[in-house]
């Protein structure tokens, strides 16, 4: 029997990301929306990943973000994460099991 050397039909994911966005074996968009926390302030803003704009904090009108070609740069933030679908879920809690030697 015939070996292939790639195998199409499941492909690794390092070679899906670098894939164009229609071209991959599930089409996914590469943008995202974010959460951002104002350092100034600490209200959370919701920013679009490949924004064309800069978007203000609505609290203290700080620049949170800054378009660049492709996605927006952030300014001076440091806690951001990704929300909506792609958010990753808690983990469960394992069972905790109580051995007793009596």
């Amino acid at each position: 029997m015939l070996q292939l050397a790639k195998d199409l039909m499941h492909p690794s994911l390092a070679m899906e990301r670098i894939r164009h966005k229609k071209k991959r074996l599930v089409q996914s968009p590469n943008s995202y929306f974010m959460d951002v926390k104002c350092t100034g302030c600490y209200r959370i803003t919701t920013i679009f990943s490949h924004s064309q704009t800069v978007v203000p904090c609505a609290g203290c009108s700080l620049v949170l973000c800054q378009p660049r070609g492709g996605k927006c740069r952030l300014t001076e933030v440091p806690l951001a994460k990704k929300s909506g679908v792609n958010e990753t879920k808690p983990r469960k809690k394992s069972k905790q099991y109580n051995f007793s030697y009596t």
